[in-house]
């Protein structure tokens, strides 16, 4: 099933595996609900490079740079316009990027009605591939740059429950599937995107794990678009 997230608009552009540094440049702001199809997740997921995890060890946020970098040079970080994309009924504060009020309507983790108030703790903006998880598949050995690009592209980021998101922690779809049993084709289909997009490369049980999902949805679109896989030099990360 795909559920398509309120108020996303789409530059869709053709995704490209991305190995090692290698910067291609994949235009727009798509979130995880948009995309090609024609069991296009299902082939990609077959496609993704099978690797053992990498060591934990180094792995610190401010790897990939300050948290909600504006990016995309919109004047509004990151997490604002992922709120501004997935929110229903958002209200502003001082202009139209500082997000105050809104409503999840339905979280697609747990499928509940969740509402935002700035300043409380029940929305959080999951990493859909988890930086941690990243670190630990190749992106511990590349430049800032693309891990800072990682943190904050569209494609890799979506409003969900802070309580059911909090219980993923930085699992993989080995490990962790959302609750609500009807995103879970559009959840994994969104972590091999964002996997292919990068270059970033998956367990034997994960690989598993993804096409176990993506047989039972055997047209489940591939999501495109997102930000370049290179921040621009401005941004900085230790």
């Amino acid at each position: 099933m795909t559920r398509l997230r309120g108020g996303v608009v789409t530059a869709v552009a053709t995704l490209v595996a991305v190995t090692g540094c290698t910067a291609e440049q994949d235009k727009g702001s798509a979130g995880p609900g948009e995309g090609k199809g024609g069991g296009a997740a299902l082939a990609a997921a077959e496609s993704l490079t099978v690797k053992g995890r990498a060591p934990k060890s180094g792995y610190s946020r401010d790897r990939f740079g300050t948290a909600w970098a504006d990016t995309d040079s919109n004047s509004c970080d990151t997490r604002d316009d992922i709120l501004k994309r997935d929110l229903k009924e958002v209200k502003f504060t001082g202009g139209t990027c500082k997000v105050t009020y809104g409503l999840l309507d339905p979280d697609p983790y747990s499928g509940k009605r969740i509402t935002y108030r700035r300043g409380r703790s029940q929305v959080d903006i999951d990493h859909v591939v988890a930086l941690s998880d990243a670190w630990q598949k190749g992106a511990k050995y590349w430049d800032p740059g693309k891990r800072i690009a990682l943190a904050n592209d569209p494609l890799n980021l979506l409003a969900v429950d802070a309580r059911t998101n909090r219980g993923k922690g930085d699992g993989d779809a080995a490990t962790w599937l959302p609750p609500d049993k009807a995103y879970r084709c559009e959840y994994v289909a969104a972590q091999v995107a964002v996997k292919k997009k990068y270059g970033l490369w998956v367990t034997a049980a994960e690989q598993s794990a993804m096409k176990k999902v993506l047989t039972g949805c055997p047209d489940q679109k591939l999501p495109t678009g997102g930000n370049p896989t290179r921040a621009p030099e401005r941004f900085r990360a230790r």
